[in-house]
């Protein structure tokens, strides 16, 4: 696998069982890279290794005066030089290619992970983690795999030369097959505590990083109740922690390499001492001691990669932990729920490619039930759970205290024992916030549809005519659908971020169209114009709007309301205001007190509901003329 031939067509399945299994998954995907990693390794680090014996040799040729010997050991010495060279340069290049393909293995599977739990995925793994894992980790795990090559090679390396060096000359080769193995394992009792401050280091940098981006996209907020400096004086001190944590960890780290520097220092001064005594006596020739010291010296490159890799691996062992949590977690499917009346719909075995499930869209949690191709306004006075039945509604996974509930149903098929890009075609839900990417309004339209509707009409019904003008203001030069939108549509008001993103759900033309409060940030004369438009655009196509607007309510061909996580009501709006008490405090947002009393009889209780009903439908009138 070369860099151009990125991305990777299948990343694979990995093996998300531990952050080793991931680990070794990696390198087994990556062998035939880190087998030529291997081998150039073994010729740039053999051929520094064979220096020495010819340095020996051209010294003795020089004590005994022989200009042959001394000729052949230059030219030997240079051919050994360009291997030297060109060891080195592939050496690099197969390194670098391991890291960057490594890296973008797991940014796909990351992607990929992420793409089939969609919202699901930060409720179950912190922002921050997921954050740290697609940047900062990937690096770490890429640095890892890339270094097994050349750690290998090292070590097979130093084996090899510790073997001929007993060979050469066993007097001093015995001295340094001994000490290499010490200075390979001195750092290993220093290990563990380093690897403890290394994690401290980056769980307090994920925090970090976890309450930047929450100040970030709430700056806006913060700064409209002046809580700016507040927050900022939290991520202040949550970056001298890191520092701190930082610091710690490095003097750990400073202490391993200064072990590394301290004992080949020792080894060689023992090498010499040892030698020189030897040389005296006659036992070895100089040229035999320059060969062992300058072998020894040597030496200390290839050892500088045990302390390398021990460093890749501790840094990647809790990235590699972090990312399998996160490739671990799967789409669940549950084979229960039932019907409306009782049954259990049977599914075979799921299939790549399955027909798109089309029909009456139901809730068994809810007994919520959404006729298929018609308008249906879901009242819900809970907030968060509207959220939790919209992502119900699209087919994630929903859990009650650790459970998982019954799948949502579609014609009778529960969606999420479907592939995940089938019920995504059948179904799709659009959150209460949104995000628009950065780049053209063109290119924010250009996504998966039918191809019924185009961008013009989906516009037009989403009332955009607004952002298109204040985007053609903004690029004098440029037609609006080519216009610059900036990331999140921070250029625009909250009101146009939604009808943006209203828009880009219309063209898809889904089967089923799911809205999460779609206008809770537009004014209500724009709402009336909105309502009309989704009303008018999916006629003849099931459509569920998540809301408490008396507007899009008014305008429902069946209005739902649920109560408690239940459905205790259906008809249409006007009837709702009448009959159901709960359901107008909701609607008209009255509080406890404004709430009055049902009665089964009197006057004065039945005329003060009545004329807030009037009051409601002469507010709706009044903005339908608008």
């Amino acid at each position: 696998m070369q860099i151009r031939d990125l991305p990777f067509t299948d990343p694979g399945m990995p093996d998300a069982r531990s952050g080793p299994h991931f680990l070794r998954w990696l390198g087994r995907n990556q062998l035939g890279g880190q087998l030529k990693s291997l081998a150039w390794g073994l010729l740039h680090f053999g051929s520094i290794a064979v220096l020495p014996y010819l340095v020996g040799f051209a010294v003795q040729a020089v004590i005994d005066r022989s200009g042959g010997r001394l000729a052949l050991a230059g030219a030997v010495m240079a051919l050994f030089g360009i291997a030297i060279a060109l060891g080195d340069t592939m050496l690099h290049r197969t390194a670098v290619t391991n890291w960057i393909t490594a890296a973008a293995r797991v940014q796909q599977l990351l992607a990929r992970r992420t793409a089939q739990l969609g919202s699901a995925l930060t409720r179950r793994v912190a922002a921050g983690e997921v954050v740290a894992v697609s940047t900062g980790d990937v690096e770490k795990i890429g640095w890892f795999v890339e270094a097994v090559s050349r750690f290998a090679a090292a070590a097979l390396t130093v084996l090899l030369v510790c073997v001929g060096v007993v060979i050469y000359q066993p007097a001093l080769g015995i001295v340094v097959a001994v000490g290499v193995p010490v200075l390979a394992l001195a750092v290993l009792p220093l290990l563990p505590r380093a690897t403890r401050r290394a994690d401290h280091q980056r769980e307090k940098a994920g925090r970090a990083t976890e309450l930047a981006s929450d100040t970030v996209a709430g700056l806006r907020v913060l700064r409209g109740i002046g809580g700016e400096e507040l927050f900022l004086d939290r991520y202040r001190r949550a970056s001298q922690e890191v520092r701190t944590a930082a610091v710690r960890s490095a003097r750990m780290w400073a202490v391993i390499s200064a072990v590394q520097v301290l004992l080949p220092g020792l080894l060689l001064i023992v090498v010499v001492w040892h030698g020189v005594h030897l040389a005296r006596e006659g036992r070895i020739t100089v040229g035999e001691l320059v060969t062992v010291y300058s072998t020894v010296t040597l030496l200390t490159y290839p050892l500088r990669h045990f302390e390398e890799i021990a460093m890749a691996y501790s840094f990647s062992r809790p990235s590699a932990k972090r990312a399998a949590r996160v490739l671990s977690l799967q789409r669940t499917t549950h084979a229960g729920g039932g019907l409306p009346d009782g049954t259990t719909p049977t599914v075979g075995e799921q299939r790549d490619h399955v027909e798109t499930p089309s029909g009456d869209l139901y809730d068994p949690v809810s007994g919520l039930l959404a006729p298929s191709g018609r308008l249906t306004a879901v009242v819900c006075g809970d907030p968060d759970e509207a959220g939790r039945l919209a992502e119900r509604l699209g087919g994630h996974a929903a859990f009650d205290d650790a459970e998982k509930l019954p799948s949502v149903l579609l014609g009778g098929v529960p969606l999420d024992e479907v592939p995940l890009a089938t019920a995504r075609t059948a179904v799709l839900v659009q959150d209460k916030d949104p995000v628009l990417l950065s780049g053209t309004l063109r290119g924010l339209l250009d996504v998966p549809a039918s191809g019924a509707v185009d961008a013009d009409e989906a516009l037009e019904a989403a009332q955009c005519a607004d952002v298109l003008e204040a985007l053609a203001q903004a690029s004098v030069d440029e037609a609006p659908l080519d216009a610059h939108v900036t990331e999140r549509g921070r250029s625009l008001s909250g009101g146009q971020r939604q009808r943006l993103a209203l828009a880009r759900s219309l063209v898809t033309d889904p089967g089923v169209l799911v809205l999460d409060e779609p206008t809770s940030a537009v004014d209500s004369h724009t709402e009336a114009r909105v309502a009309e438009g989704i009303k008018g655009l999916r006629k003849g196509r099931t459509t569920v709007v998540l809301t408490s607007s008396p507007l899009l309510l008014d305008r429902a061909e069946r209005v739902v309301f649920l109560h408690e996580g239940e459905v205790v009501a259906v008809g249409e709006h006007r009837a709702l205001v009448h009959s159901e008490p709960r359901y107008r405090a909701v609607v008209t947002r009255e509080t406890d007190e404004e709430q009055a009393p049902q009665a089964p009889t009197g006057t004065e209780t039945g005329t003060e509901t009545g004329t807030r009903t009037t009051d409601i439908e002469i507010n709706i009138d009044i903005e339908e003329t608008a």
